[in-house]
C-alpha cells in the first residue's frame, strides 16, 4: 500500500509516517501543503491519501478542496480525512459524491493505533470508515428528514454502524443480535427511506448519505 500524507503539524505528520512505515506501509511522501500534496500525489502514484480538513493557508477546507482535486487527478485514490473536532458540513461534503474508498476520522482517533490502522485498511479495500463520534452527531442533531424521524432506536443504530463501514456480520456481533435480524433491520430502513430495491451496497450508501445531508441544512 502506497500512502500520502498531507498535515501540516510537523509532529503528528511525522508520527504517522513513523508509525505507518512501522507497519510496513510505503509512506511515499508525508507533506505539510495542499500544493504539496498534491504534486506528491501526481508523482507517487499513491492508493491511500490521509488528507487534514484544515491546511495552510486559510487553515479552513483546504484540506478538503486538496482531497477532491486529488481524487479528481487520481481516480479510485483511497482517501482518509482527519479533523481535530466533528465537522458535519465537511462530512457531508467529503461524501456527497459518493463513499466508496472514503474515510472521516477524528484525529483523537490515531492514537488508538488498531482502530487508526483498521479505518485505513478499510477504505483502502474500497469500503468507508466514519468516525463513530461523527455518525453520532449526525444522527441526534440532524433529524428533518422525515425518513430518518421514522427509524426506530435499533435501526439507528444499525444505519450508525453501517455508516462506520461495517458488513451485516460485523453489525450483528457488535449489537448481539443474529445476522437476520440486522437484514431485517436494514430492509425496514430502505424501506422507510423509500430507497426502492437495487444494488444492495448503493442502497447502503445512499441510506447514509441521506442523514448527512439532512445534517447539513
Amino acid at each position: 500500500m502506497r500512502i500520502v500524507i498531507a498535515e501540516d503539524d510537523p509532529l503528528l505528520r511525522e508520527g504517522m509516517a513513523l508509525l505507518l512505515r512501522a507497519e510496513s506501509l510505503d509512506v511515499v511522501a508525508a507533506t505539510g501543503s495542499p500544493d504539496a500534496f498534491l504534486d506528491a500525489v501526481d508523482a507517487g502514484e499513491p492508493d491511500v491519501a490521509i488528507v487534514d480538513v484544515r491546511m495552510p493557508p486559510t487553515h479552513t477546507d483546504e484540506g478538503i478542496r486538496a482531497a477532491v482535486e486529488a481524487r479528481r487527478r487520481r481516480p479510485g485514490l483511497a482517501v482518509l480525512v482527519l479533523s481535530a473536532h466533528v465537522e458535519r458540513a465537511f462530512a457531508g461534503e467529503l461524501l456527497a459524491g459518493g463513499a466508496d474508498r472514503l474515510g472521516y476520522l477524528l484525529k483523537e482517533r490515531i492514537g488508538r493505533v488498531e482502530q487508526f490502522l483498521v479505518a485505513l485498511h478499510r477504505v483502502a479495500e474500497g469500503g468507508t470508515a466514519i468516525d463513530p463520534e461523527v455518525v453520532t452527531q449526525l444522527l441526534t442533531r440532524g433529524r428533518r428528514d422525515r425518513g430518518l424521524e421514522r427509524l426506530t432506536a435499533r435501526e439507528r443504530d444499525v444505519l450508525a454502524l453501517m455508516a462506520e463501514g461495517l458488513g451485516n456480520a460485523a453489525i450483528a456481533e457488535r449489537l448481539f443480535v443474529t445476522h437476520g435480524a440486522v437484514h431485517k433491520h436494514i430492509r425496514s430502513i430502505f424501506a422507510k427511506l423509500g430507497l426502492a430495491p437495487a444494488d444492495r451496497a448503493d442502497r447502503r450508501v445512499a441510506a447514509v448519505l441521506r442523514y448527512l445531508e439532512d445534517a447539513r441544512r
